[in-house]
């Protein structure tokens, strides 16, 4: 960048209506953030950083839009908006130790750079995945349209983001929904080494406001920390007064590598002499001594100042040691304690007979009632009650702004739920299929499932996913997809096969403080019906119940496999078989499985999923690791094939798994 000063500014600063401190404070924001950078260059050359995202020369867009917010408002920042941190009075002492993963940092070593969330200064953290962030903006947005509150959110995104399905997700849900979130592009030129012109073919990416209905302004002087807080300032009391999203484009340019390692030599050399003169802090800096404002003297009085503190934050954190590892710690951080207390269902169901999925509309109406602040999110949820009528009448009990429809999207909704519970607001989505939910898997994997773990606050979601073979839909509307979420710390899965535990499960689901994926196989909806307490009660997640006693094996399943081993049974009176129905899958109830194979000493594994890697594939591993010497026989899988869900009812038929029980069982028993 150099040192020199230009001898007058190239940007046209308006300090109309601005007063003294504030110009002087922007000015120092800006200062402060490039001191640190250098310094962090510094280190990182001595070896002592493993890695720094620089975000030199775009320090006026972090520094003027934080500023021009109120504190209240929430600010998602990126990898270069180091001045969003600082300018929000983050204590260097404490960012420094997070960016080197010391246990004094704000997440005690969990998370890298600026991969983390302190609620405390309404700075939320990003993750890696490129706009992912945008969303959970919308849920505080919408959030604030709920509790009726003057904050609003501000989401930064990069050019190359924008390019990103949750860019428009996020665009398109904002704007339906009226939400008061400024999304803010820092168009720096580059994605990591992708130019600009090779990622998109409009003049200007503000201009793709227009399809989704909102107004979208270029700040062309991205560099100009004046204008960059005047119309960060203008939008966000508009967005605050008027309740719905805008979208902002700063132009600015990136003068290092994506990180330092990358380097910039695919950047043409003259890109780094033009914007090198559009330096914002060196152009701001000869405007204020112009102004009269600063001196020459009070400017490296500054410097020397500044980068005193910065050496007395850091230097203790240079000499911390690494955190201790302690697994046990670390496996107790992963979810939430349910501290709520449980309703205990009635001693005996009574003589009510519920359809199963009538007992899950029953159970989420209530679990609404309970609950004033429950908020309900999915496709055709609202008046037409959603493809399997499970939220039928919703709408008129308990208002459009507690049952939203949304638009035909998945990972939006979900993101926004993240954003939700950020204020302590639960919420449900639905899945209309579970074989959607592929389209939120970075929602739910990466920013619902880790949220506790990272930085402390639960995500209180409840995804519910229709699911399952057996109705001859096909393979995008048939999959068995719980097993892909098995290996996923910090999720909990839930998976009923009756209507008494459906209602049950799905209640306390809705207290517990984790995000639950609550499985329910299209197939029972309307198949199956059992007795069911008309009173609003709790099933304890985690725990495995005994369908059938049985001392000649110990058979484990969940959902439409438990009836299919009732069949069974029906066929093979002279078989003395255990069943269990797992009802949780994650945690599964490994105390129940080992007393029953101890009494056993056989263990089959039934599931509807495909055979390779599937629940019961872990479950099996699991028995053959701690209780081989309980068994008189090798553990059995029966599960569907390694196949996709074919269409036709024959093919299916051979696909599930139902039609090879018997005869597994006959060789478990044989062997």
């Amino acid at each position: 960048m150099g040192t020199a000063v230009v001898e007058k500014p190239l940007f046209h600063y308006d300090a109309t209506g601005l007063d003294t401190a504030l110009l002087l404070r922007l000015y120092q924001e800006m200062l402060y953030a490039r001191l640190i950078e250098e310094k962090m260059l510094s280190l990182l050359r001595q070896g002592k950083v493993s890695k720094w995202f620089s975000g030199i020369g775009q320090e006026a867009i972090a520094v003027g839009a934080t500023l021009a917010l109120s504190p209240e408002d929430y600010i998602f920042p990126l990898h270069r908006n180091l001045g969003v941190f600082t300018s929000r009075g983050m204590p260097l002492r404490k960012l420094f130790a997070q960016w080197q993963g010391k246990a004094s940092g704000f997440t005690r070593g969990r998370e890298r750079s600026f991969h983390f969330g302190a609620p405390e200064y309404r700075v939320i953290g990003m993750i890696s995945h490129l706009g992912a962030m945008l969303p959970v903006a919308d849920g505080v947005a919408l959030a604030s349209n709920l509790e009726n509150a003057p904050y609003i959110a501000l989401a930064f995104v990069g050019d190359g983001g924008t390019s990103e399905g949750d860019f428009h997700e996020a665009l398109n849900l904002a704007s339906v929904w009226d939400l008061p979130v400024l999304f803010l592009i820092e168009n720096n030129g580059y994605g990591l080494s992708t130019p600009t012109s090779e990622q998109y073919r409009c003049r200007r990416l503000s201009d793709r406001a227009v399809g989704y209905g909102m107004e979208g302004y270029t700040i062309e002087e991205g560099n100009n920390v004046l204008a960059v807080y005047k119309t960060v300032r203008q939008y966000a009391e508009r967005a605050r007064r008027e309740r719905r999203p805008f979208l902002l484009e700063a132009m600015t340019f990136r003068m290092r590598g994506h990180e330092e390692a990358s380097g910039t030599k695919y950047v043409p050399k003259h890109l780094f002499e033009e914007w090198g003169q559009k330096d914002p802090l060196l152009n701001y800096e000869r405007f204020l001594v112009m102004e009269g404002l600063l001196t020459e003297k009070r400017v490296q009085e500054l410097r020397k100042e500044l980068r005193a503190r910065i050496q007395a934050e850091i230097a203790p954190v240079l000499s911390e040691p690494d955190p201790t590892p302690d697994p046990a710690y670390e496996e107790a951080s992963v979810y939430a304690p349910l501290t709520a207390p449980l309703t205990p269902p009635p001693s005996e169901p009574g003589n009510r007979r519920l359809r199963f999925v009538d007992a899950i509309s029953e159970g989420l109406h209530q679990a609404m009632e309970k609950d004033p602040r429950l908020i309900l999110m999915g496709q055709d949820i609202a008046e037409y009650g959603g493809v399997f009528k499970v939220t039928e009448g919703f709408v008129q009990t308990f208002g459009k702004a507690r049952v939203r429809n949304t638009p035909i999207s998945e990972s939006a909704p979900l993101g926004a739920s993240l954003g939700l519970s950020l204020r302590d607001i639960p919420s449900m989505v639905e899945m209309q299929f579970a074989d959607f939910v592929s389209y939120g898997f970075t929602q739910i994997v990466n920013n619902l499932a880790k949220n506790y773990y990272r930085w402390g606050v639960p995500a209180k979601v409840v995804v519910r996913l229709p699911t399952g073979a057996g109705v001859g839909a096909g393979p995008f509307h048939s999959q068995s997809l719980e097993g892909i979420f098995m290996g996923v710390p910090g999720l909990k899965i839930v998976y009923p096969a009756t209507a008494y535990d459906a209602k049950g499960l799905l209640t306390t689901a809705f207290l517990d403080p984790n995000p639950v994926l609550f499985f329910e196989h299209k197939a029972l909806y309307r198949s199956i019906q059992d007795a069911v307490p008309e009173a609003y009660y709790n099933l304890p997640l985690g725990v495995a119940r005994i369908v059938k006693p049985g001392k000649a094996l110990t058979l484990i399943t969940y959902g439409m496999g438990v009836h299919k081993a009732l069949e069974v049974q029906e066929k093979m009176p002279h078989v003395d078989m255990e069943i269990i129905d797992l009802r949780t899958l994650l945690p599964w109830d490994k105390e129940l499985i080992s007393q029953s194979i101890r009494k056993t000493h056989r263990a089959l594994v039934l599931y509807e999923g495909t055979y390779t890697a599937g629940v019961g594939a872990e479950i099996a591993a699991w028995i053959g690791e701690f209780l081989f010497q309980e068994l008189d026989a090798p553990v059995v899988r029966v599960a569907s094939l390694d196949t996709p869900v074919p269409f036709s009812l024959t093919l299916e038929a051979a696909f599930l798994p139902w039609g090879r029980l018997q005869p597994a069982i006959e060789r478990l028993l044989a062997f």
